[in-house]
């Protein structure tokens, strides 16, 4: 597992694999997808095949679902997007990404990771896997593009 940076090796592979799931995602422009990536608390990728982003509270960053935890909570970490190559699943690559910023959130003293998931279109393969992880539902909403979404959080036990 590598730290994710704006220079990174196989960033635009990176992009395209985001772009892939611009569904479940949302579409990146390289501009946009390098803004992400130098914004947030924690960015990482395991070769081409996997990667994870996620801010704190103290993030630039303009995303609607990012905005509803911030105007919620005075400290977080948001997962912005998560996503495995086709070829990749089920070798654990998520799992390893989600356990590594547990980890750092932790060390940073934060007390909870939060993100959302789309409810309507479906994700159901992202409401188990979150689920196996303890996230628990605390609110939803319908987005400008008509995508419904649902709220989660997991608490962290923090680091001394």
């Amino acid at each position: 597992m590598r730290i994710l940076a704006p220079d990174s090796i196989g960033l635009e592979s990176l992009r395209a694999l985001n772009n892939e799931h611009a569904q479940e995602l949302s579409f990146a422009d390289a501009p946009r997808f390098t803004h992400l990536v130098s914004r947030a608390f924690f960015a990482r990728h395991i070769g081409t095949s996997a990667f994870i982003i996620a801010f704190d509270q103290a993030a630039d960053y303009d995303s609607t679902n990012y905005l509803w935890f911030k105007n919620r909570f005075p400290r977080f970490v948001y997962v912005d997007r998560v996503v495995t190559a086709a070829a990749a699943r089920g070798q654990g690559h998520a799992a390893r990404l989600y356990n590594a910023l547990f980890e750092a959130a932790a060390k940073a003293g934060h007390t909870q990771v939060t993100c959302e998931v789309n409810a309507d279109p479906p994700n159901p393969a992202s409401d188990a896997f979150h689920a196996k992880f303890g996230f628990a539902p605390i609110g939803s909403a319908t987005l400008p593009n008509g995508k419904t979404v649902t709220y989660f959080a997991r608490p962290l036990a923090t680091q001394a």
